[in-house]
């Protein structure tokens, strides 16, 4: 499917909302209260997916994935923004760069994902290792033919125990202009095997129920198959899907910005003080009118990155741009909304303050919101010699 024509998305968004209101938002209160998605709801969801065509919608239709362009794409991560991860990452996007896999791989690893029948994390952050890639310490070392993998991984999201993990780990030192950098490479590394332990970590307060993973590797024994692309090109290989990453966070932010502000706007015109509607009060009335003028701007800052994106010409910049302005927009969306509320805005009865703990971890996740603005920095001054 593309974008070539407007009616196509129409129906696409239709599908989605409809597919979100029949599907997700039922459950969005009773899986925040919990902290859980029952795994039969979580199938259920899967299913239901597949049978109306989101399923993998990212990936091209040659490897049997919807073949959405990045416009699409865009607009369907918009109507996901406005839930919970917990619940729409059940809806797979399995990660683009399973599209280097090749040979054995394809059967073993990308096909099973596109079919639902395996679910993959993308493994990249360490304890020590956040925002600092190059700090990886996560290593694997030749043995013969083998690789010997050994070192640790956390804060790796996903809705359920995955089949196996796409690991970034150093496998030597390459000179560079720049002194010597790391060099990293991607393997495919099936939980199960000797050595490796993959368990849930940390309980989070933002999107309750997605869970997060904490990885070790110790002298797992990996052999040459299970490198993902080449040898020392992962962060290459990585580097696309992290650019469209930050993009789909963009959008989602929007989709967020729009729900709470239909909150908020319902709110201010019914709510009345002083014998009329607190929406007339100029102090409430700006917030409305910022949170209208911030949501415009980050939707055609999303835009202009996906144009960007489907002419081959997107940069890391345009990708930062869109995801810290886009989380930052929230964040402000989220809190000034539970200021118009009030009070009930941090009451357990409406979802203002669920959807105000989802907002704050957008600005730390896929980059954070001072790494974005490092990335922009740098795109200013490295012409410059600076």
């Amino acid at each position: 499917m593309t974008s070539e024509h407007s009616h196509e998305n129409e129906l696409l968004l239709k599908t989605v909302q409809s597919f979100l209101e029949a599907e997700i938002y039922p459950h969005e209160d009773e899986v925040d209260r919990t902290g859980e998605v029952p795994i039969e709801l979580g199938r259920q969801i899967e299913e239901r997916a597949k049978e109306v065509g989101l399923f993998a919608s990212n990936l091209p239709e040659a490897v049997g994935g919807g073949g959405l362009d990045y416009t699409a794409m865009s607009l369907v991560e918009r109507e996901y923004g406005k839930t919970t991860h917990a619940l729409h990452s059940w809806i797979a996007r399995p990660t683009e760069i399973l599209l280097a896999c090749k040979g054995d791989q394809i059967a073993r690893y990308l096909d099973p994902c596109v079919a639902g029948e395996k679910r993959e994390l993308f493994a990249l952050t360490e304890p020590e290792a956040g925002s600092d890639v190059m700090g990886m310490k996560t290593n694997a070392k030749k043995d013969g033919d083998d690789w010997i993998l050994n070192g640790s991984k956390h804060f790796i999201s996903g809705p359920v125990m995955p089949d196996f993990a796409i690991v970034f780990a150093a496998t030597g030192i390459d000179e560079t202009p720049r002194g010597p950098r790391k060099r990293v490479t991607a393997f495919l590394v099936d939980v199960g095997l000797p050595g490796f332990e993959c368990k849930e970590g940390h309980k989070c307060v933002s999107y309750r129920g997605y869970k997060n993973f904490q990885l070790s590797f110790d002298n797992v024994r990996l052999g040459p198959d299970q490198i993902l692309g080449e040898e020392g090109r992962g962060l290459e290989l990585s580097g696309k899907w992290l650019g469209m990453g930050r993009i789909w966070v963009g959008a989602s932010c929007c989709g967020k910005v729009e729900r709470m502000m239909g909150m908020a706007t319902d709110w201010a015109a019914t709510r009345k003080q002083f014998g009329k509607p607190i929406g007339q009060f100029q102090a409430t009335g700006f917030r409305l009118a910022d949170m209208a003028i911030g949501l415009r701007t980050a939707d055609l800052l999303v835009a202009d990155a996906v144009r960007r994106a489907d002419e081959g010409r997107m940069e890391d910049r345009d990708a930062a741009m869109v995801k810290v302005y886009c989380s930052e927009l929230l964040n402000k969306v989220a809190d000034d909304t539970v200021q118009i509320f009030g009070g009930m805005g941090l009451m357990e009865e409406l979802p203002i303050q669920r959807l105000w703990r989802d907002s704050r971890l957008e600005r730390i996740w896929d980059g954070t919101s001072e790494i974005q603005r490092h990335i922009v920095t740098r795109s200013i001054l490295r012409p410059l010699g600076a």
